[in-house]
């Protein structure tokens, strides 16, 4: 088992470099990845340590792996093999050189994984190592159907490519965007949820329902989030024949509200409401001792250096035995008492 110290990536102990294993595509990721883009012949281009190619490898009949780093292509080799995987050719070269298009060109995918900034403060396409534009200027005319991940946190409206702009999203915590392009495209925006490939598709919906806060309060995945499909979330529930309505949104975060309680895959949080109020210290810390507070997490906007100064003051003098959560948006603050994960078996598409 390997894991990075954000997650448990993969479950043998593959070889890498310390970036290598830290930009590498989770395992549970990359089974998904491979199931849309199985097909006959894919190229990876870019293919680091291996983490895709090893399981492009157990859908399509041969892969091409192409890296220009000599020591990750070398680890990428080991992982194969590790995996027990043998129908990958190792490609040594420049993804954007002719001789490389050359030795790929009976193709009927293009896939690339694009290096980028760790550090980068604006998540765009421009810093991309290859950059995405000369990959689809380069190989176009070898097939239509090309498929990229790109920066998760970089919002719709960013890419101006025309392809399905795809979100996905791990235990609760957004982990990928992939643009699928040509006869990959199946809509416009998606969010996809694993574990479980809970897949969620831009359409026609109707503006969901705007309410004030209800009994139960729902953090929507980040991944629904990101794409913009919460009135797409709210069709789907109604379909259901689940009431629910949007409380409030920003650019960060959504909330959602409901009478009763319900449950979705969508959802990366649920919450029972204890009561809203304006955002006054003092009125806040009266109604969490009130209630029996002990520990406070705070979802709303703040300065990061901040954070803890402002926690440690709503948390002085609390001595009960509850851990709520404090939401804001604008004047108005929301607190939450999370409740369990659902063990229920979801039937979503």
């Amino acid at each position: 088992m390997t894991r990075d110290k954000f997650t448990i990536k993969f479950t043998k102990p593959v070889v890498s470099n310390k970036g290598g294993l830290q930009l590498a595509t989770p395992e549970i990721v990359a089974k998904y990845i491979a199931k849309r883009l199985k097909t006959s012949i894919i190229a990876d281009l870019g293919c680091g340590i291996g983490g895709q190619v090893i399981f492009f490898a157990k859908t399509c009949n041969k892969v091409y792996a192409v890296e220009h780093d000599h020591e990750k292509i070398e680890y990428a080799r080991k992982n194969c093999e590790l995996y027990g995987v043998d129908n990958v050719e190792f490609i040594e070269g420049d993804a954007l050189s002719e001789s490389v298009k050359k030795k790929v060109s009976d193709a009927d995918i293009i896939f690339s994984d694009p290096a980028r900034p760790l550090s980068e403060k604006e998540r765009t396409l421009t810093n991309l190592q290859p950059p995405i534009t000369e990959i689809i200027r380069l190989y176009s005319d070898i097939t239509q159907s090309l498929a990229f991940h790109a920066p998760p946190q970089m919002p719709p409206s960013r890419v101006t490519l025309d392809c399905e702009r795809e979100y996905l999203s791990l235990n609760g915590q957004l982990n990928r965007l992939t643009l699928y392009s040509g006869s990959l495209k199946r809509c416009e925006r998606s969010a996809v949820v694993l574990p479980g490939e809970f897949r969620l598709s831009s359409s026609d919906a109707g503006e969901i329902n705007k309410s004030n806060i209800k009994g139960y309060a729902y953090e929507p995945d980040p991944s629904v989030v990101k794409a913009g499909l919460i009135n797409e979330l709210g069709q789907a529930l109604a379909e259901k024949g689940e009431e629910i309505c949007l409380y409030r949104k920003d650019a960060r975060r959504a909330l959602l509200s409901s009478g009763k309680l319900i449950e979705s895959p969508f959802f990366k949080d649920r919450y029972r409401v204890l009561g809203n109020m304006e955002r006054d210290i003092s009125k806040i810390k009266g109604f969490l001792k009130a209630k029996n507070a002990k520990d406070v997490v705070i979802r709303f906007d703040i300065e990061p250096e901040r954070y803890w100064e402002f926690r440690k003051r709503l948390e002085a003098g609390l001595d009960g035995s509850r851990t709520l959560h404090v939401f804001g948006f604008g004047d108005e603050i929301v607190v939450c008492e999370k409740i369990k994960p659902a063990t229920t078996n979801f039937t979503y598409p």
